[in-house]
């Protein structure tokens, strides 16, 4: 991928057949604004330390290391060496132990995705297996060592290509039964239903991500550049509280609202994606405002 770095290069394994394959992020969040801390009284910016907790004295990165706690305030020192030398030895491949059912994954369990690419060298064989796991409607699952973890990855078509993505251990995911054990049993059936499926029905549509902006990078980008430029701030808005209502003469309005609002024009794909619009011209005035006013103010820390 042109001016990305893979974070991981190796070789996906299908039976007999392997290719040299890079692992690309596929999500960032490295546009979203960022703040540092400051120093209210200085202006500065303040930099992490860390701390003795019973010296208070500071302690340089070149003295920590890891610790266990096997008692309330007793360690025992781990080695970063140590926990190296446990970590089960890879051959940089991703070996695929199984070909399973496209949705037979709970998405529970999806933890980050990749973007898996060949090398130049690999990509017959990986288009052979992009193309018969697509033909076939299945993904694959397989193991490796991922950032000195081993990891179990789920590999799908996508596209050009494939896209990996490392799952959470069974450990790690928390039973839903626990999450809706307080859930009273109820039977909901007549008009009740009726609404509550019509509402679904006059609201159907089709996932575009271009139609969701981020309301909150471009409250914060307005909220920047208002700052910069001595501009009055943005007025928090109340939040109204709902009064309480019968849920059936709720259900009954709110379809009365989406009947009458279904009749109304369709919005345009091209004011759909003018959320998205504003948010970059946002974010754009904001950084340029505060690369050539804040900039010069700045410290290092």
């Amino acid at each position: 991928m042109a001016g990305h770095r893979a974070q991981w290069k190796g070789f996906i394994k299908f039976g007999e057949v392997s290719c040299g394959v890079g692992l690309y992020t596929a999500a960032s969040t490295s546009e979203r604004l960022a703040f540092n801390t400051i120093n209210t009284a200085t202006g500065n910016r303040v930099n992490r330390v860390f701390i003795d907790s019973e010296t208070e004295e500071a302690v340089p990165k070149e003295a920590q290391t890891k610790g266990f706690e096997v008692e309330s305030g007793q360690y025992i020192m781990i080695d970063p060496e140590e926990i190296a030398a446990t970590i089960p030895q890879s051959n940089k491949t991703l070996e695929i132990e199984a070909f399973i059912p496209c949705r037979e994954v709970d998405d529970v369990y999806f933890d980050k995705p990749y973007y898996l690419v060949p090398d130049k060298m690999g990509a017959d064989a990986f288009t052979a297996l992009r193309e018969a796991m697509r033909k076939s409607k299945v993904a694959a699952i397989a193991r490796t060592v991922l950032f000195r973890r081993m990891r179990t990855v789920l590999i799908r078509p996508h596209g050009k290509g494939l896209i990996a993505t490392t799952l959470n251990f069974d450990y790690e995911v928390r039973s839903s039964a626990k999450a809706f054990e307080d859930m009273p049993k109820m039977k909901i059936e007549g008009e009740m239903l009726d609404l509550a499926k019509h509402i679904i029905g006059t609201k159907r549509g089709e996932f575009d991500p271009a139609n969701f902006d981020d309301r909150y990078e471009t409250a914060l980008a307005e909220l920047v550049k208002a700052k910069i430029e001595g501009k009055a701030l943005p007025k928090r808005r109340q939040v109204e509280v709902s009064k309480p209502n019968d849920l059936l003469a709720a259900l009954r309005e709110s379809a009365g609202m989406m009947k009458a609002a279904d009749e109304k024009p369709k919005r345009t794909a091209a004011n759909a994606n003018a959320g998205t619009g504003r948010q970059r011209a946002a974010r754009g005035a904001a950084g340029k405002a505060a690369s050539s006013k804040a900039a010069p103010q700045r410290k290092a820390g």
